[in-house]
């Protein structure tokens, strides 16, 4: 699928103040990312910012993608990557191309599920955003976490 010009570049800027800010301390540059990454898919994709001991971002990886109602994400997959990136938190990322922004008790046991596998190699799971092309919804702030 091919970009707009004006998205790789709002992309480019994002992914630098991303980057070099505390991503803690700009949630909305880091909304604002993963829409810009996520809500146009016309099928689900899950990825993980990967985030250093300050919670600045090391990497963005899609790590899967699926359907367009669903997609299959391996627990053990997401814990090597997050090992390979030397992770010390991630922030979890999925999107709904069905432009509807609620968790199915699916993503709420996926969620749990690697929140659980994470925390045996002491990675902690800051949230898990779920993308649209309207919202970004945050498990933290819906108390889902």
């Amino acid at each position: 699928m091919k970009r707009d010009p004006i998205v790789v570049q709002a992309l480019q800027l994002l992914e630098c103040q991303v980057r070099e800010a505390d991503a803690l301390a700009s949630p909305d540059a880091a909304r604002d990312f993963v829409r810009l990454r996520l809500a146009d898919r016309p099928y689900e994709v899950f990825a993980c910012l990967f985030l250093d001991v300050h919670n600045r971002v090391i990497d963005y990886q899609e790590l899967f993608r699926g359907t367009l109602t669903q997609t299959s994400v391996y627990p053990r997959e997401v814990l090597i990557e997050a090992l390979a990136c030397q992770a010390s938190a991630v922030i979890l990322v999925h999107n709904h191309p069905s432009n509807v922004a609620e968790p199915s008790r699916a993503d709420e046991a996926l969620t749990h599920t690697l929140k659980q596998a994470l925390a045996l190699v002491d990675v902690r799971v800051l949230d898990h955003f779920i993308v649209t092309r309207s919202t970004v919804l945050s498990f933290a702030e819906r108390g889902l976490l």
